[in-house]
């Protein structure tokens, strides 16, 4: 009897749910088709992108990033931006100063911490004899000449060698490389009456330019760093930007200073896509 009255009540409940005005919903498969779809354009987006890129390639066109033809490294080295930026592979390779007592210390080739030839004199030259006099004097051992203060002079060495080896731009890390390569860059672009200018666009399109070597550099060895990738358009486009101004300024000086860089005005002009 129980079973007969539940067999009762389900066919009534599927009647009155078949009469219904509203019907039972199913599962909405829109959006997820929707996502599906917007995924696959993005995909192939990216693979146009690809191609077009390999084809610029292809036809000898400039790149974008580099500002080079393919195959055409000699206009970035002999430029005079590519001559004054040092790398971490200059650095490795310039020769370590000397660790002998019998030797008199030498300033490393690449200093840390901005120091130019005029301090390079100074701290390196000057500044021990300097100290040496004044260590003797101080000692009572004023009618002792210089020379002849073995002793003492093997002491100057050892505090000159512990000042090289801080200064050392072996040192530092990339901070402190780009930091040598900013002051480098603004002593090299920037007018002769006016050696700090920072604001000129000489100078900051020559910043940018230092800036997205290092990042492409970072690119070719981490290629899965998307947000670096991000970064790196901005820079092309803030490049570009700089470059479009100082041509509506002085179209020599725009002249002038793409082969300064190393640039070709593809690598600057029109749509870029990075």
């Amino acid at each position: 009897m129980l079973r007969s009255a539940l067999s009762h009540y389900t066919q009534a409940s599927r009647a009155i749910a078949s009469s219904s005005l509203y019907p039972i919903a199913h599962l909405h498969t829109s959006a997820p088709l929707y996502i599906a779809s917007e995924r696959r354009r993005q995909i192939r987006g990216l693979k146009e992108r690809q191609a077009a890129k390999r084809k610029e390639i292809a036809e000898g066109k400039a790149h974008v990033v580099l500002g080079t033809r393919p195959g055409d490294e000699v206009k970035w080295t002999s430029s005079d931006l590519g001559k004054v930026i040092i790398t971490a592979e200059q650095i490795a390779a310039a020769p370590r100063p000397s660790l002998l007592m019998s030797e008199n210390p030498r300033a490393p080739d690449f200093v840390n911490f901005g120091v130019g030839e005029a301090e390079k004199k100074l701290l390196f030259e000057v500044l021990p004899d300097l100290t040496l006099e004044a260590s003797i004097l101080t000692k009572g051992h004023s009618n002792q000449r210089v020379e002849n203060n073995e002793p003492e002079m093997q002491r100057e060495r050892y505090k000159t060698r512990l000042f090289t080896s801080l200064l050392d731009l072996r040192n530092a890390n990339a901070g402190g490389i780009a930091f040598e390569n900013r002051k480098r860059i603004v002593a090299e672009f920037s007018r002769p009456g006016q050696p700090n200018d920072t604001g000129l666009p000489e100078v900051q399109a020559a910043i940018l330019t230092m800036r997205i070597r290092n990042v492409w550099d970072h690119l070719t060895k981490n290629r899965k760093d998307v947000m670096t990738r991000r970064n790196l358009r901005k820079l092309v486009h803030q490049r570009a930007k700089i470059m479009k101004y100082l041509k509506r300024l002085d179209r020599d000086r725009y002249v002038t200073v793409l082969g300064r860089l190393g640039l070709e005005a593809e690598s600057v002009e029109g749509e870029l896509v990075v």
